[in-house]
């Protein structure tokens, strides 16, 4: 009885060693060496200050950035500790208020876009937390954020297009937009808007 104990003592043991300590050990060196910036979150700086992650979506309401997916990750949405989607099946009367509401705000907010509402621009990702937009979700935005910045809508468009992401090894996904991203890059290329309408993270 005392050997087995003895036996299954140095298993237990040897087995927290290995994939307690010795393995995330390893992982964590790894990816560190060869991944940096993908194991620390992919966060993005500007101006030396975290303004957030290229993995987290992040709400913006300010007219001339390009607004994200909504969001039903935490109370107020784009709560990075309460990632999740809203569980509301099809049948559901809020999740039809919701819509309805979010379909009359973009109309109201885009007067000069096209009619058809992008789809998902009034539905959340799974996560709630999603970073991209479709190339169409984020074209759909160009006059609303041209006017606001006083930019015409072409040289809005050119940005946009120089910040679509490809399909990974070409095959994997579709094409997309990554939101902080590109409103980083309408900054850099347009200047900031004026204080009082910096953008707002939800």
């Amino acid at each position: 009885m005392i050997d087995t104990i003895w036996v299954a003592l140095r298993v237990t043991l040897f087995t927290l060693l290995l994939t307690g300590i010795a393995y995330p050990l390893a992982a964590t060196g790894m990816s560190q060496a060869l991944f940096p910036a993908k194991a620390n979150g992919s966060l993005v700086e500007q101006g030396g200050k975290i303004v957030g992650s290229e993995l987290i979506g992040q709400g913006f309401a300010n007219p001339a950035y390009m607004q994200s997916r909504p969001s039903a990750a935490g109370e107020k949405g784009y709560d990075a500790a309460a990632s999740s989607g809203s569980n509301l099946g099809t049948t559901s009367q809020k999740l039809k208020d919701r819509i309805a509401g979010d379909l009359e705000r973009l109309k109201n907010e885009n007067p000069d876009a096209p009619v058809a509402v992008p789809d998902e621009l009034v539905t959340t990702s799974g996560s709630g937390l999603d970073p991209h937009l479709s190339p169409e979700g984020a074209s759909w935005q160009i006059p609303r954020i041209a006017k606001a910045r006083g930019v015409a809508p072409d040289r809005i468009r050119a940005t946009l297009d120089a910040h679509i992401e490809d399909r990974d090894f070409g095959f994997l996904g579709e094409p997309r937009v990554n939101v902080l991203g590109a409103n980083l890059a309408l900054d850099k290329q347009f200047g900031q808007p004026p204080p009082a309408l910096a953008p707002v993270a939800k």
